[in-house]
């Protein structure tokens, strides 16, 4: 029972990269050639409004205790992520975000809905639609549901 030393593994050594590697954090100065390349383009900037995702904790929580207010579905847009609602109180309409609905049914023309308001940043003079539940499908109108399935109602 003799017992050899062992020698400690060979662990192969780190190497810097080849090419140098550029910051691009969040993204490139506008002042750059980059845009002019058509590096990036304008759907890659990340959105100035605050997703339900992305709304801090006290803003969410602002939202949340204030009041239900009621409206009309004016448009929406599954691809582009968002669309807006007329205020019942015929007031100017207020910007929803995907995020921010709630159920099954993506909202068309005419749904009527419930809301509670968030201030959308950096002003805070313009408002947005949060905790958006649909109550009243529109009539004789084609719903479709998150997972693709269309449903009449």
């Amino acid at each position: 029972m003799t017992s050899e030393p062992r020698s400690p593994p060979v662990v192969p050594p780190l190497h810097s990269p080849k090419s140098p590697v550029w910051p691009t954090f969040p993204f490139h100065r506008e002042g750059s050639r980059v845009w002019e390349r058509g590096g990036i383009s304008s759907r890659d900037l990340p959105s100035p409004l605050p997703t339900k995702r992305t709304r801090t904790y006290s803003a969410t929580a602002r939202a949340s205790a204030g009041p239900v207010f009621k409206g009309v579905c004016k448009q929406f847009s599954r691809s582009q992520g968002h669309g807006f609602i007329t205020p019942e109180n015929g007031s100017e309409d207020i910007f929803v975000h995907v995020s921010d609905i709630e159920g099954e049914y993506v909202p068309v023309e005419g749904d009527e809905v419930t809301y509670k308001m968030c201030p959308i940043p950096p002003k805070n003079q313009k408002f947005q639609a949060v905790e958006v539940v649909l109550t009243q499908l529109a009539p004789h109108t084609p719903h479709e549901t998150w997972s693709g399935q269309v449903v009449g109602s």
